[in-house]
């Protein structure tokens, strides 16, 4: 769908890249030739994610930090540039979850998410902006959402609370910052399975439901999630800002459709129940 090089002039830092949804991004992005960088808390992720890249023929660096400390992403943003080179974009996927009843929520609980979804993702995106305003050189930003971040959910109450700020804080330096040649979109993904976040938020045996009632029928492939990122980073996009794209299979419309529901039955059974409640058909 792309050109091999198609993002050959980009040095692109990934928060959260060691695994999942954020290694699916990085490979594909070195697979179009960029300089990829990706940092988290666990070193053994991302330097197999790092190596996985070189092998692959591409550049890559990793480098251990904690988003929720601004000194240490500085620091370790610091290194990689000296590595790779500066970077041109930012994609802040790094993001913690877990399934609560709200109630039952612990301060330190709340505060732990939104510090690594909101203030982490607002740590990375100021310090590249900085860097990108100070060089005059423009910059794209592109932060991993979620439906919820504009819906609500029960259950999740951190991540969206985190998640709804990292909307508004796109949306916000999108205007602000376009006067310097920076973008920022994000990307609200529907359910796609990962080793990690997906096992914690899909309860045991509830999968094959959750896949009847998406009106694809199906969960996401990461690659999908990965080509609408490398889009969005790449010129192609670049008249696109401030926007958030869904990539859902469409779920998060049915769940708000009062009718939504009737998709989940048999299409016969739907037109013959319509078909008896109209007028004259009745009796």
């Amino acid at each position: 769908m792309f050109r091999d090089d198609l993002l050959r002039d980009q040095t692109i830092l990934i928060t959260g890249g060691g695994s999942g949804l954020g290694r699916a991004m990085a490979e594909r992005c070195a697979g179009l030739e960029a300089a990829v960088a990706v940092v988290g808390r666990r070193p053994g992720p991302l330097e197999e994610t790092a190596d996985a890249l070189r092998d692959g023929g591409g550049r890559a660096a990793w480098a251990s930090c904690d988003v929720r400390d601004p000194q240490q992403l500085a620091a370790a943003t610091e290194r990689l540039e000296e590595e790779l080179g500066p970077f041109t974009a930012l994609v802040n996927n790094a993001a913690g979850n877990f399934l609560a009843p709200s109630e039952d929520l612990s301060a330190n609980a709340f505060d732990t998410v939104v510090k690594i979804v909101l203030y982490g993702t607002f740590h990375a995106t100021q310090l590249l902006g900085r860097r990108w305003i100070e060089r005059r050189s423009g910059g794209v930003v592109l932060s991993i959402l979620t439906p919820y971040a504009w819906m609500g959910s029960p259950f999740v109450l951190p991540s969206a609370c985190a998640k709804a700020g990292v909307l508004a804080l796109t949306r916000s330096l999108a205007i602000e910052w376009a006067t310097y040649g920076i973008r920022l979109n994000a990307i609200a993904p529907g359910p796609f399975p990962t080793d990690g976040a997906f096992s914690r938020l899909m309860p045991p045996g509830m999968a094959e439901a959750a896949k009847r009632a998406n009106p694809l029928g199906r969960f996401g492939e990461p690659a999908e999630l990965a080509d609408l990122a490398a889009f969005l980073l790449s010129p192609m996009a670049a008249y696109v800002n401030g926007e958030c794209v869904t990539i859902d299979g469409g779920q998060w419309l049915k769940q708000g459709q009062e009718f939504g529901g009737f998709t989940d039955l048999p299409r016969d059974q739907v037109k013959a129940t319509m078909a008896a409640m109209r007028p004259g058909k009745r009796g």
